[in-house]
């Protein structure tokens, strides 16, 4: 009898359950009684270039790279003569790195992505936003009001692809987001507001159409995080370079 009457109990609890978001008789699609959901795409461009090593890093790779000098094996002289002949021919190219310092750099052309080669970018818009208070135009990420998509993933991808045109120049990292912001209730906007970010980075491209927006900019997460002062802390903690 308890184990019958406990299965009761639970098989009731897993009916009232639902998504957080469902629509009630009174609401639209998304706007449930917690509020709206919106998914936002963190759009990033890895970097190009290898980093520049700490001087802390570097300082130990130095002192590492002297003590094991002193137990090097010494090879007889002929060898590394033939070591040295080794690779000379026509076909030897004399190479030249790439500068890591672009003409983006030299003219702060935050529209470009040949910039700060060593570092991620991230796509900023500006432009009416959903929460922006009094409904005014502001930076943001690319972003989409849950409706009646499959999965929040659905969204986030119909949110950058409105944005950019196209996704066959972007990854999308894993299906789940990478964190949430809750935008508490305003005079200018008394519903509550919860915005889940996923992350998408991009693929084999140099330069995207961006539209869907007054302006645009690509950005280093150190400026990504004076355009958000209000959640600089978050945004520091959830991004990780």
């Amino acid at each position: 009898m308890h184990r019958s009457s406990a299965a009761v109990v639970l098989a009731r609890q897993l009916r009232s359950r639902g998504f957080s978001s469902s629509s009630t008789s009174g609401g639209g699609g998304g706007g449930g009684g917690d509020g709206k959901i919106v998914a936002s795409v963190l759009f990033e461009r890895l970097p190009v270039v290898v980093p520049k090593i700490d001087p802390v890093v570097y300082a130990f790779q130095e002192f590492s790279f002297r003590w094991r000098q002193q137990f090097r094996k010494e090879y007889p002289e002929a060898f590394l003569k033939k070591s040295e002949a080794r690779g000379q021919g026509e076909y030897q190219m004399d190479y030249q790195p790439a500068p890591r310092i672009t003409e983006a750099d030299k003219n702060s052309d935050t529209k470009s992505l040949q910039r700060a080669l060593d570092r991620r970018l991230y796509l900023l818009l500006h432009g009416p936003a959903y929460g922006s208070p009094g409904g005014q135009p502001c930076w943001h990420f690319p972003e989409k009001i849950y409706e009646s998509e499959d999965t929040l993933r659905l969204c986030a991808e119909a949110a950058l692809k409105s944005v950019i045109g196209d996704l066959s120049h972007t990854y999308f990292v894993g299906n789940a987001p990478m964190g949430h912001i809750v935008v508490q209730p305003t005079e200018s906007n008394p519903d509550p507001l919860k915005r889940f970010f996923f992350k998408s980075q991009v693929i084999a491209a140099n330069k995207f159409n961006i539209g869907k927006c007054d302006d645009f900019a690509w950005v280093t997460k150190d400026e990504l995080l004076e355009y958000f002062p209000e959640h600089a802390e978050y945004l520091n903690k959830m991004i990780i370079s």
